[in-house]
């Protein structure tokens, strides 16, 4: 990270403060839930902040009702543009409605469907153009110079990183003896925020940007000195995928942020399924970023830790499939092929037998293919199981039992 003297943050404590006044009775002080599984994991307390209880189901509300709040009677007669791949679209849309104030919001053209009709139904015209966020950005961009709208910017407005620093201001009363506060980060602007509310009363607590390594942008930009864009991005953490940090953000997280650490895909999906079953949590991808990075490097961080959960709008059809994914990747699918005797009940005995160890079938297939012994067939079974150990466990008593196990594929964990 740049040194603190390198940048200048143009929100400081008091900024955030004033914030919080503008946003009583608008927003709620979201619980500060408690992690025992994270706690015994990282060798400390841990704390799992829950934006995504929040208004709107994220921390949004905070920065764009704050900024949306402080137009002058001109501009709000012009009404707001906002881009968003979902949960700044709600925050917009919920504050111009509470404000009585006319929005549009341009949002990509894959937009989790839910948060589209949610947008919708706070009251605001939704357009869905491009295929990322940078292309929705264009065509608001564009809107707000033909019709004269204020662009509501999603992150790079001192006004909304004053607003989402008010998460911060929450943590510390909480929390009070916290040493590392670990936040999702796309733009910077919860992530700046947040280091304004912090380190302006306690220099001494690590602040801690958490980015997908699909799509994480500030690393190479502060290694440069400046908002570089990245060339693709992929991830699932749509929340987060934001290819360029902020012109206003970058000064912010430069000059007060401790570090910035990535993590990969498997790991936010371990993350999510962690916050399902463990806290009961329901938490989308980006949402789940801070718990990623603590479940990957759990000794890295100081502790009392507190990780902010950003949101939890998630599409259903993702959810399903970032459960399944986390659930591989934490080695708790296990596919075969086994060759048994080609006689009646062969299949039941094998089944019985994969049940008795605890294992739950998924799927089965019974075939007899070309190259298998004359008098056996092949059985293909996918089944759930409780992880590394109890995947070694069923094929060795498999393979105790007489079977000829063929084509293990279980992840490593």
């Amino acid at each position: 990270m740049p040194a603190p003297d390198t940048a200048v943050p143009p929100v400081a404590l008091d900024d955030v403060r004033a914030a919080r006044e503008l946003l009583a009775g608008v927003v709620s002080t979201t619980p500060m839930a408690g992690s025992r599984a994270l706690s015994e994991l990282c060798g400390g307390p841990v704390w799992l902040k829950c934006e995504n209880l929040q208004r709107t189901g994220s921390f949004k509300i905070r920065g764009a009702y704050t900024r949306i709040a402080r137009l002058d009677d001109a501009e709000r007669a012009r009404g707001v543009v906002a881009a968003s791949a979902g949960n700044h679209a709600q925050g917009v849309a919920l504050a111009a409605q509470m404000l009585g104030i006319r929005a549009t919001v341009f949002m990509p053209e894959r937009a989790a469907i839910p948060k589209v009709g949610a947008t919708r139904g706070y009251g605001a015209e939704v357009h869905l153009v491009g295929e990322t966020i940078e292309g929705s950005i264009a065509a608001a961009t564009e809107f707000a110079e033909r019709t004269g709208a204020v662009f509501v910017h999603p992150f790079d407005h001192p006004d909304v990183i004053a607003g989402q620093g008010t998460v911060g201001l929450e943590v510390l009363e909480q929390v009070p003896d916290v040493r590392t506060v670990l936040v999702c980060t796309g733009g910077g602007g919860l992530l700046g925020g947040i280091a304004a509310a912090v380190k302006g009363q306690r220099p001494d607590v690590a602040v801690v940007g958490v980015q997908a390594e699909g799509a994480a942008a500030w690393p190479p930009s502060l290694a440069a000195g400046g908002p570089r864009a990245l060339e693709t991005m992929r991830t699932v953490a749509d929340g987060i995928a934001v290819g360029r940090p902020g012109d206003v953000t970058f000064p912010q997280v430069a000059a007060l942020v401790d570090e910035i650490v990535t993590v990969s895909e498997e790991a936010i999906s371990r993350a999510l399924l962690h916050c399902l079953e463990r806290a009961k949590l329901l938490v989308e991808p980006a949402g789940a970023a801070a718990v990623a990075a603590l479940m990957e490097e759990p000794g890295r961080f100081a502790t009392p830790a507190v990780a902010v959960l950003s949101g939890g709008n998630i599409d259903p059809l993702v959810l399903l499939h970032v459960i399944e994914h986390g659930m591989a990747s934490a080695a708790r699918y296990l596919s075969l092929r086994v060759r048994v005797r080609d006689r009646p009940g062969a299949l039941a005995e094998l089944l019985a037998l994969v049940g008795s160890l605890g294992a739950n079938v998924l799927d089965v297939s019974h075939s007899r293919v070309s190259g298998t012994p004359l008098g056996e067939v092949q059985i293909a079974l996918s089944m759930e199981t409780r992880g590394p150990e109890h995947c070694a466990e069923v094929v060795d008593a498999l393979r105790a039992a007489g079977h000829s196990v063929l084509d293990v594929a279980r992840p490593e964990g």
